[in-house]
């Protein structure tokens, strides 16, 4: 079954599709983004009507919180960092304290992790630069030592401390905790476009599973690790750190974190950039959807690309992007009915779910769409599924001994604490199928699905949909491209328009995310307002 993460870092994975951000290396790429979960997944999700929930949205804007510290938070904002060595060499890491619940700040702590590599440079530092990749459930930590910290480019990391905190629930900061690796590769198997209502019940099952193990491993953890409970821990550690205001980078998912953390402190705001932007005005079943529609449109891109290859397997020149889905979709019921070897330790065999999973995660980004050519030709020409497997566990962070991090966990426990569920029964999934089969004859039915694992969750969900205006802000870049899966571009159009200072920068491309994937216009344009806080002027297209 496919979880993708939430938009905010998700797909089409059991937890719903993820929004990760795509680095330059492939490697990177396919472990960082996944979004729209099946929660939601902006990885979100919401019971009832998208009218209903869209209409209130329109009426409500994340609120500012006084501009003064309140006094039971004063030990929190006043903490020192014990920095010591750790990972790479010129990287450091320590420990933070924020309170678990900030109704109640004296009710207990939680511990988070912390990262950061100083400016390398002699020229007047510009203080910190706080990276995110998304997720939710990506590891910035991670994403600082194996890219960022080393990846961004010279001038950046010369003049900022370049800084990463998992955000709580997250890696190395009280992780949730779910299923043991031997049940997330039942859980991940799981047929989800049931055929019978012997397989519905079976998927419902392991969503069930699946949310009773989180509730009863992190069941006081579940109940804070909101979007906007993250975001305040972001202004403790701007404080720490010695920033008077907060400078960001924030891919997919993180693109909801930094506009939370605007709508919360608009004077606070630095040099923002979100890229591969979400939008918090909609609700969990119209995420979804878009983010089905997103997919289709990267799979177009695909098999466009596809029939101009010599070594295609879905088609060959003249061969239409709708008969190139047509022989995937027939390449995917084979597979429900006759898994394939995949060469794996565990025994696993390719079913129908982890095809799937394997080709949306090709998705993210056109760089891998060589090695999906491969994958594909080896499985339907020499019923050989390694190389699709492979695809699918780096979606899934699973690793070659079983072990999965716990990117899904956190990714569905921030997702439905955020939205309420797209759907709360098997039912209500039916009758929205032939939607998302419009929106994605390939990967509707199988989206669809994903959106109903919030309806079992353990806790109910805190947040809702609302637009994010954060007046008085700094201008914000908000960097959306015309063909990105997870976060389709329309995502970014809105939400630039609902910041009061959102500065829209467009790519005209494909794949998930644009800044540091290949286009020196985008970068020149997000080098230029870091280095010296010049927004890209209004309207400003690169390709």
């Amino acid at each position: 079954m496919h979880t993708w993460p939430s938009p905010r870092r998700k797909h089409a994975a059991r937890t719903g599709p993820r929004t990760r951000n795509r680095t330059r290396r492939a490697s990177a790429r396919l472990s960082g983004s996944l979004l729209v979960s099946a929660a939601l997944l902006v990885s979100a999700c919401s019971a009832g009507s998208s009218t209903a929930s869209s209409g209130r949205a329109a009426e409500a804007a994340l609120a500012a919180l006084p501009r003064s510290t309140p006094s039971a938070l004063s030990s929190y904002y006043n903490q020192h960092l014990n920095w010591r060595s750790c990972g790479a060499p010129g990287f450091q890491c320590a420990t933070m304290v924020a309170p678990l619940d900030y109704a109640k700040p004296g009710s207990g702590d939680i511990r988070l992790a912390v990262a950061r590599k100083k400016a390398t440079g002699t020229e007047r530092p510009l203080g910190s630069l706080l990276v995110n990749p998304g997720g939710p459930g990506g590891s910035a930590i991670d994403y600082l030592q194996q890219y960022a910290g080393i990846g961004y480019p010279a001038e950046i990391r010369a003049r900022y401390d370049m800084v990463a905190m998992d955000p709580r629930g997250v890696a190395r900061s009280e992780p949730v905790e779910c299923l043991d690796g031997r049940r997330m590769d039942a859980y991940t198997q799981t047929d989800n476009t049931p055929d019978d209502q012997r397989e519905t019940n079976a998927l419902v099952s392991e969503y069930r599973t699946f949310a009773d193990s989180c509730g009863a491993h992190s069941a006081k953890l579940l109940r804070h690790v909101s979007t906007v409970e993250a975001a305040r821990d972001m202004d403790i550690l701007r404080a720490v750190l010695g920033d008077p205001k907060l400078n960001y980078v924030g891919a997919s998912y993180g693109t909801f974190l930094g506009a939370t953390y605007a709508g919360l402190f608009p004077d606070r705001v630095g040099r923002l950039v979100l890229d591969g932007a979400m939008d918090p005005s909609l609700d969990a079943r119209k995420l979804n959807l878009d983010q089905t529609a997103g997919f289709e449109t990267a799979f177009q891109a695909f098999a466009k690309d596809c029939v101009r290859q010599p070594d295609c397997p879905l088609g060959g020149k003249g061969t239409t992007p709708a008969q190139v889905g047509d022989h995937l979709q027939a390449f995917f019921r084979k597979l429900d009915a006759h898994p394939i070897p995949a060469d794996d330790a565990g025994h696993r065999k390719l079913g129908e779910p982890l095809a799937t999973t394997g080709v949306i995660a090709a998705m993210y980004d056109e760089g891998t769409w060589g090695q999906l050519r491969d994958a594909l030709t080896s499985a339907m020409q020499k019923n050989d599924g390694a190389g699709l497997l492979a695809l699918s566990d780096s979606y899934y962070e699973r690793d070659a001994n079983g072990h999965y991090s716990n990117l899904m966990m956190a990714n569905s426990a921030v997702n439905c604490l955020d939205l309420p569920p797209a759907f709360t029964t098997p039912e209500q999934v039916e009758k929205a199928v032939p939607q998302f089969e419009k929106a994605s004859p390939v990967f509707g039915e199988s989206l669809a699905w994903a959106s109903l694992n919030c309806a079992y969750w353990p806790v109910r969900a805190t947040g809702e949909p609302h637009r994010i205006e954060a007046k008085g802000a700094a201008p914000i870049v908000v960097v959306g491209t015309t063909r990105d899966p997870a976060t389709p571009y329309p995502w970014a159009r809105s939400l630039a328009g609902q910041l009061s200072s959102g500065r829209l920068l467009t790519y005209v491309g494909d794949g998930h995310t644009a800044y540091g994937r290949g286009s020196s216009c985008i970068d020149s344009a997000i080098d230029t307002y870091l280095l010296h806080g010049t927004p890209p002027p209004a309207g400003k297209r690169c390709s």
